[in-house]
């Protein structure tokens, strides 16, 4: 298959794809807000999402939304119900429009008893931590195939 790229050299594709790229894979995006540091909350599209785990699977939706709402207006809940038994699979997704409002439901209700289960309440998104490489570039290391030793003719 012969391939275009950006600079308008055609060449023989070999099966690994086109050689330009895309706008997605320069890695220049657009950031929505939070702070800058690793591990720092950052908010989704609309607003500040917590992960609740460890969630009793008898609690309703009615039972959850009633708890959180007291921190704040929920503008969104997903609880995921298990298609078997129709009960919860253990975690729920909340999502605040104000960082505050996260924040308070996350200080009160972090290690709190709920229908007598202790809930882990924190961040559904945060800010990935500066990894450094001890080995290298991937792309940059030599690659080399080792061969086996020929067997000897003792």
């Amino acid at each position: 298959a012969v391939v275009s790229t950006q600079s308008g050299h055609y060449g023989r594709g070999k099966g690994r794809g086109i050689t330009h790229r895309s706008d997605a894979m320069s890695g220049d995006f657009d950031e929505i807000g939070g702070e800058d540091k690793p591990g720092a909350p950052q908010k989704s599209i609309e607003g500040w999402i917590i992960f609740i785990t460890n969630v009793h699977i008898e609690a309703t939706e009615n039972d959850i939304f009633d708890k959180f709402s007291e921190f704040g207006d929920i503008k969104n809940m997903h609880a995921n119900l298990d298609r078997r038994t129709g009960y919860l699979k253990g975690y729920v997704c909340i999502e605040y429009e104000q960082y505050s409002e996260a924040q308070s439901a996350i200080d009160a209700m972090h290690k709190g008893d709920f229908l007598g289960q202790e809930l882990e309440v924190s961040w559904a998104f945060v800010r990935p931590s500066v990894k450094s490489s001890k080995s290298g570039n991937r792309r940059t290391r030599e690659r080399r195939r080792g061969r086996s030793p020929s067997p000897s003719s003792d």
